[in-house]
């Protein structure tokens, strides 16, 4: 199949809505979508839930190439299903993305496959993403639930980014993700959807995720996770 026009496939991208098939799965299949800032912690919360057996990852799709992490390269079907353009637009004209999007050049997006997965494995679909992926499902149905994890504190998190990037990343990189942050805790304090969880110790934090995920209202706790949110954002 030859490579698409790039700007055809762009304005694909822009108009696309999932078919209704997929809005149909979206709306009968429990899933939980993690977000937080840069060090929160989300990614270590996401692979506990998975080791305890009642989640399902949603793998998402890139045409990005495959990168090397510590020295081991990502896998397909692990980390994401690498496809190409040509594959990406046929999933577009198919309507069997979720959402997708263009991030460097790149074009990222979760599949309906990997939310029938979850539904056929009678599993709760799990997925880190950014903020805007979660309006895009939250508009398929009110009834996907978004958790925003956050560090405990302004130092604590400036001590976990010092440590998780010491000697990997300058000045300007860390800045640009102070910026990410900012951007990411003013869209999700805008929205009532967003539950908020401290991450101070990781077991508890786990427990908090999963208790949400099986429908446990807000209480006391998410009021205060939401003000630490504020705070966050007022310090940045």
């Amino acid at each position: 199949m030859d490579e698409p026009n790039r700007a055809v496939l762009k304005q694909k991208l822009e108009h696309y809505t999932p078919s209704a098939h997929t809005i149909a799965l979206i709306k009968n299949t429990p899933i939980l979508l993690l977000v937080g800032v840069s060090g929160a912690g989300k990614g270590s919360i996401k692979q506990k839930l998975l080791e305890a057996g009642q989640y399902h990852h949603i793998v998402s799709h890139t045409t990005r190439l495959p990168r090397e992490n510590n020295g081991v390269l990502e896998q397909d079907g692990n980390e994401y299903h690498f496809i190409n353009l040509a594959e990406s637009e046929k999933m577009l004209d198919e309507q069997t993305y979720v959402e997708a999007k263009i991030y460097s050049d790149n074009v990222y997006g979760t599949s309906a496959s990997e939310i029938q997965q979850a539904h056929d494995e009678a599993k709760i679909a799990l997925t880190d993403i950014e903020v805007q992926g979660v309006a895009e499902y939250k508009a398929l149905s009110p009834e996907v639930k978004a958790i925003f994890v956050l560090p405990p504190s302004y130092e604590v998190w400036q001590q976990r980014l010092a440590k998780r990037y010491e000697g990997k990343v300058d000045s300007d990189d860390i800045r640009r993700r102070m910026q990410t942050a900012k951007a990411e805790l003013e869209e999700a304090l805008s929205k009532d959807y967003f539950r908020f969880v401290i991450n101070d110790d990781l077991g508890k934090a786990v427990e908090a995720v999963d208790a949400i995920a099986h429908g446990e209202p807000a209480g006391k706790e998410s009021e205060t996770a939401r003000l630490l949110a504020k705070e966050l954002l007022e310090k940045l």
